[in-house]
């Protein structure tokens, strides 16, 4: 990452504009409540994830869906299990989605809980449960994490992974790997080759955090586990003066590129920012890197 300047830096342009040919964004359902700003930034059919935070009601994640989808955006629905009661909430919460959002694309996760709210505990039962393909949904992502994950061992987690791709795959969803973000593009490269040379073929969208204060991407990489390359932004030096006054990924999506477009197997298709509650600013900083072009 590197200090913003209110436009992206003309040397950093070429390695990484390809990439935000295709990016999306991830929002929480607050940050939605004036989605027309959201379109007024976004080309239409942008995809936006919408995440479902522990206590915020199930109703909160229809209600952001539907008014994405209202301005022409294509919301992506985080889909938790330990945030679902059981079979029959899960119904409920996919028909409404679908019925009134037009869902047929949504992330599975488990969730962070320490303890479920219902009967539903794990990405897996949700793919497994027959209630995705009955609702239209056609498209199924699930998360891949760089620097592994906070409660949830490498070989677990490995495991887990490979299970959910099958098990979607063999119910005939389309499937893509979406990254937690990282701070230094190593542990993003070497997650991708480890899941290659796994026979892991999924695209993948490369998790990036968004233009934000060194305050809030400590505070969001320590909830999230992100561990050794949290190094990357806590030995930096003084931020520089900028207009955002916020740090921007653009160094770290540039080694990304460099990486992918020499070993093409890596299978990135674009990039997902971490908005933390900025989506605006976010989009704003990718449009101007996009905008401006390959040299």
């Amino acid at each position: 990452m590197t200090t913003a300047t209110g436009t992206v830096r003309a040397t950093m342009i070429a390695p990484f504009a390809a990439l935000l040919e295709s990016y999306s964004v991830e929002v929480t359902a607050r940050d939605v409540r004036s989605a027309d700003r959201l379109a007024g930034r976004l080309r239409p059919g942008s995809e936006v994830f919408v995440a479902n935070i522990p206590h915020d009601a199930l109703d909160m994640l229809v209600e952001a869906s539907k008014r994405l989808r209202s301005v022409g955006l294509i919301p992506v629905p985080h889909i938790v299990a330990r945030n679902i009661r059981g079979p029959d909430e899960l119904n409920s919460l996919l028909e409404r989605l679908a019925g009134e959002a037009g869902v047929d694309r949504i992330l599975a996760l488990g969730g962070d809980r320490d303890r479920p709210v219902g009967s539903l505990n794990a990405g897996l039962q949700l793919i497994e449960s027959g209630s995705l393909e009955e609702h239209g949904i056609r498209h199924v992502s699930v998360a891949c994490y760089p620097e592994g994950h906070p409660r949830i061992g490498e070989g677990a987690l490995q495991s887990a992974l490979v299970a959910k791709l099958a098990a979607a795959a063999g119910r005939g969803f389309e499937t893509r790997l979406v990254s937690q973000f990282a701070f230094e593009p190593g542990p993003i490269v070497n997650m991708l080759r480890r899941l290659r040379d796994a026979g892991i073929r999924a695209p993948a969208r490369v998790g990036v955090a968004g233009p934000a204060g060194r305050t809030t991407l400590i505070k969001y990489a320590i909830r999230c586990g992100v561990g050794a390359s949290l190094r990357a932004l806590t030995e930096r030096k003084k931020l520089a003066s900028s207009l955002l006054g916020a740090e921007t990924p653009d160094e770290l999506l540039a080694a990304v590129a460099q990486a992918f477009a020499a070993d093409p197997s890596l299978g990135i298709e674009g990039v997902h920012f971490f908005t933390f509650g900025a989506p605006e600013q976010s989009i704003e900083w990718a449009q101007a890197a996009r905008a401006a072009g390959p040299n």
